[in-house]
C-alpha cells in the first residue's frame, strides 16, 4: 500500500507541471493575440508570465495545489484584462484572487509575491 501511494504522488507531479504548463500557455497566446495591449506593455507582460512559469513550475515541486491556483487566477486575471468591454469588478475579483493565491508564500517566495503584485498591477493599468 506504501508503495501504491509513494508512486500515485510521483505520478501527480508531471501532470500538475503540465497543467501549470498549459494554463501558461493560455496566458500567452490571450496576451500575444490581444488588441487591448500595446505593443511595449505586450513585451513586458509577456516576460513577466515566462517568469512566473518558472517560479509556479519551482513552487509546484513543494506546494502543487497552491501553483495550480496561482496560475489559474493568473489566467482569469489575463483574461478579465484583455476583454474588449472590461467589468472593471470583475477584474478586480481576478486580480484580488491572483494577490490571495500567493499571500502565504511572502516569506517562502518573496520573488513570487513580488513577481504576482507586478503583473497584477500590470494587468490592473490596461484598463486605464
Amino acid at each position: 500500500m506504501l508503495a501504491e501511494l509513494n508512486t500515485s504522488a510521483i505520478l501527480e507531479t508531471p501532470l500538475q507541471g503540465s497543467m501549470i504548463e498549459d494554463t501558461i500557455g493560455k496566458i500567452e497566446a490571450r496576451i500575444q493575440g490581444s488588441d487591448a495591449i500595446k505593443d511595449d506593455r505586450r513585451g513586458e507582460l509577456l516576460q513577466l508570465v515566462r517568469t512566473l512559469k518558472d517560479e509556479v513550475a519551482e513552487l509546484s515541486k513543494t506546494h502543487g495545489e497552491q501553483a495550480e491556483s496561482i496560475a489559474g487566477f493568473a489566467e482569469i486575471s489575463a483574461r478579465e484584462a484583455t476583454r474588449s468591454e472590461q467589468n472593471p469588478r470583475v477584474l478586480n475579483a481576478a486580480l484580488g484572487g491572483l494577490s490571495s493565491s500567493v499571500a502565504e508564500f511572502e516569506e517562502t517566495h518573496p520573488r513570487l509575491v513580488q513577481l504576482v503584485n507586478t503583473i497584477s498591477q500590470t494587468l490592473s493599468n490596461l484598463g486605464i
